[in-house]
């Protein structure tokens, strides 16, 4: 029997969230709300998403904000257009690989790099809004003036981050009296609320060049660190087209470099080369295949990703059924890999394409984001993701600004042989990876199947891997897709906070019977058990059925997550 009141097939504690008009689902349900108000207000997916961005600036502080960056993948359903903006900062000018003799610090003002969220937000309700800007930050700044009761998830990341609990700037916004808050007390945010007031008001301009980036530039100078006007001044989001690949009759699209969203690609490409569905759905034989998959996935993108407007990435050649094929055949069905090595998708690259100079080396062989999805009545729809690095970034909270930066920086490699390595002005190698699925429609135009993405650094690629074969392999509802049990492999030398070494171990949910940690054992996987709901990540989906217009809602129990429906 399913276990669970909402089950259908597989586990499910929480009912499938239906609707017609529209449907948000993110990682807090104040965040939904704000989101779904604009959709009821005759709004877009695109004003939704930007609400639902902002309020969760202030709900989620411990997952990202305007003091970060990310990536939207926006669907437009009438022009059938599907575009990436990527809104990730580059690296400050004056960061220079001898300024960090010691190694990258994960959390204070060293980690610091350019934050390109809000960019981001604006370029693209410029582009596909309906609503006014400043209509759609108006929960966001209700939410910041006013406050809101901090749940037991919030509460618990407050009082594990010493540092946010303990610097000036921070500790009186987060605490009581150096007391982290506790459930249900009310947080407020009344410097945040000022600033998101004047961006509503003037545009990302006063946050990039006017007193707003002053404050936030003289704040971490003062502070001995290195972001400066000039670095914030010559950011700029980038409209890019996604990057794609077919599985078991859909298309899969994600975001291209500096995004990873080629490894979930790549993953998808190697897995439909065996017949998974055989296997069964989260035995030892399936889970054996996927993660050795994503290994030889993660091999290629430690050697080839990295700011494509610094290196060349092949990605044609990275997606390439044939090199799929290739790749596919060194997975041993009966052992675990170690020490996998990349392979050479420069011979399926095409136009006679040759590696460049610089060949990267391959190594031997806490994360926090926040995911949202959106979709309108009209069919268009959203899939954004976006972060501080890790909880509560580095833990600053800009003087006057009410704004927690980032510690993006942690992400950079130090090695100069390293395609990632630190330069002034670079983009860093991103995990997030918003993620659309698309079936073929009855006109010969692309029709919305699912929409869905996940916070959780390097878990990302590989959480959104297994929730979508549970639901075009197994059949799954998105609900029960989300709360399956859930695995993560590391492997050394490809995790991507700094130093970028680990185990090579795979952590898995106590949930999976006894006979497939058995079994995984017996094929010479390390095993760590987490417990039953402690998987990294909370995923979000919304399935579009393409028949009823019905849409499907789904969010991960682990955190706050919810799906919010019309």
């Amino acid at each position: 029997m399913p276990i669970g009141p909402h089950a259908v097939s597989y586990e499910a504690h929480r009912p499938v969230v239906m609707g017609r008009k529209g449907m948000v689902s993110s990682g807090h349900p104040l965040a939904s709300q704000a989101g779904m108000v604009m959709l009821q207000k005759g709004g877009n997916a695109i004003d939704a998403a930007a609400a639902t961005a902002a309020a969760l600036n202030v709900v989620e502080p411990m997952m990202s904000g305007i003091g970060g960056d990310g990536f939207i993948m926006a669907y437009i359903k009438d022009r059938d257009e599907l575009k990436v903006v990527n809104a990730t900062g580059a690296a400050p000018l004056a960061a220079t690989l001898d300024r960090y003799p010691k190694g990258i610090p994960l959390k204070g003002i060293m980690s610091i790099l350019t934050p390109g969220l809000l960019q981001g937000w604006y370029e693209a309700h410029k582009r596909y809004g309906k609503l006014e800007w400043s209509e759609v930050l108006e929960p966001a700044i209700d939410l910041a003036e006013n406050g809101f009761p901090v749940s037991h998830h919030l509460s618990k990341a407050i009082a594990a981050d010493t540092l946010l609990c303990q610097f000036p700037t921070s500790r009186a916004i987060f605490t009581r009296d150096g007391k982290p808050l506790q459930p249900g007390q009310v947080l407020y945010q009344q410097d945040l609320a000022r600033t998101l007031v004047r961006i509503a008001q003037d545009g990302p301009a006063v946050f990039y060049e006017g007193d707003v980036a002053q404050a936030i530039v003289k704040f971490c100078q003062s502070q001995g660190g290195l972001l400066s006007l000039q670095d914030l001044k010559r950011h700029k989001a980038r409209w890019q087209d996604a990057i794609g690949t077919t599985y078991r009759g859909h298309t899969v699209y994600e975001a291209p470099p500096n995004s990873s969203g080629h490894v979930l690609l790549q993953e998808l490409n190697l897995a439909e080369t065996f017949d998974l569905k055989s296997m069964g759905c989260n035995t030892a034989e399936c889970i054996h295949l996927m993660v050795e998959a994503k290994k030889l996935a993660f091999a290629d993108r430690e050697a080839y990703l990295a700011d494509p407007e610094f290196v060349d990435v092949p990605i044609p050649g990275l997606l390439s059924k044939d090199y799929a094929r290739e790749r596919a055949r060194l997975i041993d069905p009966h052992r675990a890999a170690v020490g996998v090595k990349a392979g050479d998708p420069w011979r399926y690259q095409g136009n006679g394409a040759r590696p460049p100079k610089r060949i990267s080396k391959v190594g031997v062989p806490r994360e926090d984001t926040t995911c949202f999805a959106v979709v309108d009545q009209w069919g268009n729809a959203v899939s954004q993701l976006q972060s501080l690095q890790s909880a509560f970034g580095s833990s600053l909270v800009a003087a006057g600004t009410g704004v927690l930066l980032n510690n993006r920086m942690s992400y950079f490699h130090l090695d100069p042989n390293h395609v990632d390595k630190l330069e002034p002005g670079k983009r860093v190698r991103h995990t997030m990876n918003p993620v659309m699925v698309f079936r073929q429609g009855a006109n010969g135009r692309r029709e919305l199947a699912l929409a869905c993405g996940t916070p959780g650094a390097d878990t990302q690629v590989q959480t959104n891997f297994q929730v979508i074969t549970h639901v075009l392999d197994f059949g799954m509802t998105v609900q029960e897709a989300v709360e399956a049990p859930r695995w993560r492999s590391l492997q050394n030398g490809t995790e991507s906070t700094f130093p970028h070494t680990c185990e090579d171990e795979v952590w898995i949910e106590s949930r999976f019977p006894k006979d497939v940690v058995a079994g995984l054992e017996k094929k010479g996987h390390a095993l760590k058990d987490i417990g039953p709901w402690v998987g990294t990540g909370s995923e979000v989906m919304i399935w579009s059925d393409g028949v009823e217009g019905a849409l499907h809602g789904a969010a991960d129990p682990r955190r706050d997550a919810y799906a919010v429906g019309w």
